[in-house]
C-alpha cells in the first residue's frame, strides 16, 4: 500500500523535515524515516566533539522547530531567567551553545514521534514508479525527501595514508607542533584548540579565508537575495555556489586576539606548504557533489536528471523537476539542495525545503 511520504536520511535534515510534516498534520504512521541511527545527531555530535565545538555558528533560528519563532534565544532566556540571549539576538550576536542545541533536539525528538516512524535501514536506491517512488524494497511512497547528508570526509589525496594525518572531525589530541590544513570554520576552531593545548600551530592554506558570521552572505537568507540567486543564469549560479563554498569563519576578537598573541610569541604562522610537522589535522570538510552519494548518483543515472557541475538542478522549492508534478514530489534537503537554497546545509536551509515539501504533500494527500 502506498504511504504518504518517506524521508531518506535520519540526520538533522531528515529530522527537520519530519518535525515540519508532523506540525503540518501528518501522523507518524504516514511517514517512514530510513536511516542508520535513530539519534538525529548521531553523525553531527561526534564531529562537534572532535573539534571541541562549544557554540553553534547559527543564530537564534538555528533550531529544529517547524516554526522560526520562538527560537533558541527565547528558550534559553526563559530557562536561565535572563534577558541576555534576547538582547544578543537583536544585534545578531547570539550563538547558542552546543549543549543548548543538543538538549533542544533530544526534547523535540521525545515529543514529535520520530522513533515511531524511524526504520533502521541504509537506503541504496530511490526510483520513480508509476505513481510514486520506491525506496529499495521498503514500499511505495507518494512523496520522498532525500536527506542523505554529507557524502564522507574530504582528505587531500597527497595525505591519504599519511600516519601523521587525521581529519578534524575524527577524535584526536594535539602534538607539540601541529599543521592545520584548511582555513574555514573547522580550521579556525582547531587553531585555537591546538594553541590552548600548548602546541605550535602552522596554518597551511592556499587562500585567505573570508570573514563572515554565517556560511553564506547574510542577504541570501532574505527573500530578495534569494530571488536574485534564483534569477541568475545556470553558469552564474554554479559559480556563486562554488564561491560560497570557499573557506570562511566569523569575524571577532574571540578569534583574532588569541591568534595575534600566539603570532607574537612565535607559536602561530601561516604557510603554503607542509614542512615536517609531527601532526597534520585536515580541516578540509567533506566531499562535495552528488557523484559521491550513492542514492543521488543512482537517481541521476537511472532517470537522466539534469545537472550542472556537482549539483543536481532543482526547482526553487528543492524538488527535482523531472520527477515532481501535481501528483508526486521528490525533494532534496541538506547540502545537496544548494541549487535551491545556497545555505542548504544550515538548519534554516533545511526548514526552507521542509516547508515547501510539506506544501507538496498537503496538496496531494488524496490519491
Amino acid at each position: 500500500m502506498e504511504r504518504a511520504c518517506a524521508i531518506v536520511g535520519g540526520g538533522l535534515a531528515g529530522f527537520v523535515a519530519y518535525t515540519t510534516l508532523r506540525h503540518g498534520g501528518l501522523a507518524p504512521g504516514e511517514i517512514a524515516v530510513f536511516g542508520t541511527d535513530p539519534d538525529p545527531v548521531a553523525a553531527w555530535r561526534p564531529r562537534a566533539e572532535a573539534i571541541r565545538q562549544r557554540r553553534m555558528r547559527s543564530e537564534s533560528d538555528g533550531h529544529c522547530y517547524p516554526r522560526s519563532f520562538p527560537g533558541l534565544a527565547p528558550r534559553e532566556a526563559l530557562r536561565q531567567g535572563t534577558a541576555a540571549p534576547l538582547l544578543e539576538t537583536v544585534c545578531n550576536r547570539y550563538r547558542p551553545t552546543v549543549d543548548e542545541f543538543l538538549r533542544h533536539v533530544e526534547e523535540l525528538r521525545e515529543r514529535c514521534g520520530w522513533d515511531e516512524s524511524f526504520q533502521r535501514h541504509r537506503a541504496g536506491r530511490v526510483r520513480a514508479g508509476p505513481r510514486g517512488f520506491e525506496v529499495d524494497d521498503r514500499g511505495s511512497f507518494g512523496h520522498v525527501l532525500v536527506a542523505t547528508g554529507h557524502p564522507g570526509l574530504a582528505i587531500p589525496p597527497e595525505l591519504a595514508g599519511d600516519p601523521r594525518a587525521v581529519h578534524a572531525y575524527e577524535p584526536h589530541g594535539y602534538a607539540d607542533r601541529v599543521a592545520v590544513v584548511g582555513a574555514g570554520m573547522a580550521a579556525a576552531t582547531e587553531w585555537l584548540n591546538a594553541l590552548a593545548a600548548g602546541a605550535e600551530v602552522v596554518s597551511v592554506r592556499r587562500r585567505e579565508p573570508v570573514r563572515r558570521p554565517l556560511n553564506v552572505p547574510r542577504p541570501l537568507f532574505s527573500k530578495a537575495g534569494l530571488a536574485g540567486f534564483h534569477d541568475a543564469a545556470r553558469a552564474e549560479r554554479a559559480e556563486l555556489l562554488a564561491r560560497f563554498g570557499e573557506p570562511s569563519y566569523p569575524p571577532g576578537r574571540e578569534w583574532d586576539e588569541p591568534l595575534e598573541s600566539a603570532r607574537r610569541e612565535g607559536r602561530f604562522r601561516i604557510s603554503a606548504t607542509l614542512n615536517g610537522e609531527a601532526q597534520i589535522i585536515c580541516a578540509t570538510g567533506f566531499r562535495r557533489g552528488f557523484e559521491h552519494d550513492a542514492v543521488l548518483r543512482g537517481l541521476v543515472a537511472e532517470h537522466g536528471l539534469d545537472t550542472e557541475g556537482r549539483w543536481i538542478v532543482l526547482k526553487a522549492d528543492g524538488t527535482v523537476p523531472a520527477l515532481s508534478d501535481g501528483t508526486r514530489a521528490l525533494a532534496l534537503s541538506g547540502v545537496h539542495s544548494q541549487w535551491a537554497y545556497p545555505a542548504a546545509d544550515t538548519l534554516v536551509g533545511m526548514k526552507y525545503v521542509a516547508r515547501r515539501f510539506l506544501r507538496k504533500v498537503r496538496t496531494c494527500r488524496t490519491r
